[in-house]
């Protein structure tokens, strides 16, 4: 465990989403994870007690809204209600996977913007800040009338990669034109130049892979997104790589949803390895070999010590590689 945190009033908290993630940004912080239980009434209510005084406390929430999404959610609304009637200075909301991500602006008549519901239930819940990491959108921080810190993974990302020795004679790939931000910032930390898949969705979670632009031909390839859902997108997208004249395909994303047939795809697709975080706890089923999980524990934990300290957490934002070779 890291060397004990110095400030008395910073407490951290874990919800059921993902505790072993929260127990690693724990100890990068160096202070034990707050007691607190959260089980359920036999008509499947939720019911959180906090075990020790939190009066006066910056209190940290870790809680990723994943599957299930709604019982997850809902346990961190009751936990900030909880925490806000336990008179806590700050209640500081950490969401590593922010679920409903994909509903943030209306594509037909009649939809939903559910992203900004999600926000507008953690502020009349009384959260107090945000702290995300690799949001589906970058708008989705102005959903939000309180202060939103936005980690990124693609460092993360970018250090395993250089540290295997992969980026040489490296093209990274963005499935879809919509990536290409985050594609060319993978890109900037690997020296390496860029290629787009360019597809067509005709409905939801089906992709119909089209052409690519770039050059692949004999290069190794490494395609990013933010996350990997029934992993239609990247397993045909690695095919048509390989088609194209791709050496290898590795694939990346920082939340491996990785529902319906992802696993069975990724099986069967031609990628070499799919490089993903622990911003989602995986079940035992889903970690296969081809998968290699790395933690933003560490990043999670700098992020917190900076804010309770008021200071930037813009350097978290370099990769740490490259920044040691220099």
């Amino acid at each position: 465990m890291a060397t004990q945190y110095f400030d008395p009033k910073l407490k951290i908290f874990a919800l059921n989403s993902n505790k072993p993630l929260a127990q690693k940004i724990a100890n990068e912080v160096g202070v034990e994870l707050g007691k607190t239980s959260v089980d359920r009434f036999s008509d499947g209510e939720i019911r959180i007690n906090i075990e020790q005084s939190v009066r006066g406390c910056h209190v940290y929430v870790i809680q990723s809204t994943s599957a299930p999404v709604n019982d997850n959610l809902m346990e961190l609304l009751i936990m900030i209600d909880a925490l806000r009637r336990a008179s806590a200075a700050t209640i500081n909301v950490v969401i590593p996977y922010y679920g409903y991500a994909r509903q943030d602006r209306k594509a037909r008549s009649r939809e939903p913007i559910t992203a900004k519901l999600v926000a507008n239930m953690l502020q009349t819940a009384g959260v107090t800040r945000v702290l995300a990491l690799d949001l589906h959108a970058a708008q989705i921080q102005g959903f939000f009338d309180v202060p939103v810190d936005h980690l990124m993974g693609a460092p993360l990302l970018a250090d395993y990669f250089l540290r295997n020795g992969l980026a040489e004679d490296a093209v990274v790939v963005s499935p879809d034109h919509g990536g290409v931000t985050r594609a060319r910032a993978l890109a900037e930390f690997l020296k390496a130049p860029i290629a787009i898949i360019d597809k067509r969705r005709p409905r939801a979670n089906v992709a119909e892979i089209m052409n690519i632009i770039g050059d692949v031909k004999g290069k190794r390839c490494i395609m990013i997104d933010d996350m990997i859902d029934t992993a239609g997108t990247i397993t045909l997208g690695s095919k048509a790589l390989m088609d194209a004249g791709a050496l290898e395909v590795y694939a990346s994303c920082t939340h491996p949803v990785l529902s319906g047939p992802a696993i069975e795809r990724i099986k069967q697709s031609p990628i070499k390895k799919l490089v993903v975080t622990d911003s989602i706890q995986l079940t035992a089923d889903k970690q296969i070999e081809k998968i290699e999980q790395i933690s933003v524990g560490p990043l999670i934990g700098q992020a917190i010590k900076r804010i309770n300290e008021n200071r930037p957490v813009s350097p978290l934002f370099k990769n740490r590689f490259r920044s040691r070779e220099q």
